[in-house]
């Protein structure tokens, strides 16, 4: 998506794409929901929702590389009505500054989720991931099984791919760094539609709030970091780890992790279920929310106590 992105920005020129930042005023205006849902966790500036009865079982929400919290805010609407419901930008992303460490390695990643379940006083949570989110929704699970109550994955990122092999650091093409100077919403847009089975869901209103939080102070910086840092393990002894109840979620129509990568999960995942969903792209929670959250919402029923 990104390098597609940059291409197109590379062919017509920085000069004339020239994208500067949006300051933070203005984005928390279109963004922020409350004042407090921003937190210190782990030495970095958080955004955070959190919403659904405080004794009911908790459910965290994970999104992906590029996205933030309010990718999930369809399914977190059903979901709150019985569970506890947590979803937060992850440093960068979102309305979350940039961590001061620099670090967007996923053992990094991991520690701020676990601070975070710790300043909430939630001792176990269902993790729900999406792409990188899926990720590292299952290292949390594999490294502190004691704090997963159960784990759905949807399109979850982890296995090797062109450009991303096991154990080296992916080469951020020269092309690439143009995003800290360039990006223009149409070409954003564009970059985005093949993510959507339906490109009619890339709306005017989603494509505005994708390219806002991507001019936030910093966080074409943060982004570019998080891909050069990112330096995967082969899944597989990880996954065989994992005891939680699973779930795992898939867009047949998925063109970022391909249906057919679900094999290897399954593969490797004791227990997992496997929920295909016809006509649907990398972003279902995005795509057609209402028919996602179903499978979502009665495993959840199924595994943990909701609140009634």
């Amino acid at each position: 998506m990104l390098a597609a992105l940059a291409l197109l920005v590379a062919a017509l020129g920085a000069g004339w794409a020239w994208t500067p930042d949006l300051d933070r005023a203005t984005l928390e205006a279109r963004y922020l929901a409350a004042p407090g849902d921003m937190r210190d966790v782990a030495g970095t500036r958080l955004h955070v929702r959190d919403s659904g009865p405080r004794d009911a079982p908790a459910v965290v929400l994970l999104h992906g590389f590029g996205a933030s919290l309010h990718t999930w805010e369809p399914w977190a609407q059903v979901l709150q009505g019985e569970f506890r419901v947590v979803r937060f930008d992850l440093p960068g992303s979102g309305l979350s500054p940039p961590d001061p460490q620099g670090d967007y390695r996923d053992a990094r990643s991991l520690a701020v989720l676990g601070a975070l379940l710790d300043q909430l006083g939630i001792a176990q949570a269902a993790l729900i991931g999406n792409s990188m989110g899926g990720r590292i929704a299952w290292e949390f699970a594999a490294r502190q099984p004691e704090r997963v109550s159960a784990l759905v994955l949807v399109s979850p990122d982890g296995f090797a791919s062109p450009g991303f092999a096991y154990g080296k650091q992916p080469h951020t093409p020269a092309y690439l760094q143009l995003m800290r100077w360039a990006l223009p919403q149409a070409l954003l847009r564009q970059s985005l539609v093949p993510a959507y089975a339906n490109p009619a869901v890339m709306t005017d209103a989603l494509a505005a709030r994708y390219h806002d939080l991507l001019r936030a102070p910093g966080a074409r910086e943060a982004m570019l970091q998080r891909m050069e840092q990112t330096v995967l393990e082969d899944p597989v002894p990880w996954l065989q780890r994992i005891h939680a109840p699973s779930l795992l979620l898939w867009g047949e129509q998925d063109a970022m992790i391909p249906f057919r990568n679900s094999a290897d999960y399954v593969k490797a995942l004791p227990g997992a279920q496997l929920v295909a969903l016809p006509g649907i792209g990398h972003l279902p929670q995005e795509e057609d929310p209402a028919a996602s959250v179903l499978p979502v919402q009665a495993f959840l029923r199924a595994h943990l106590r909701p609140a009634r």
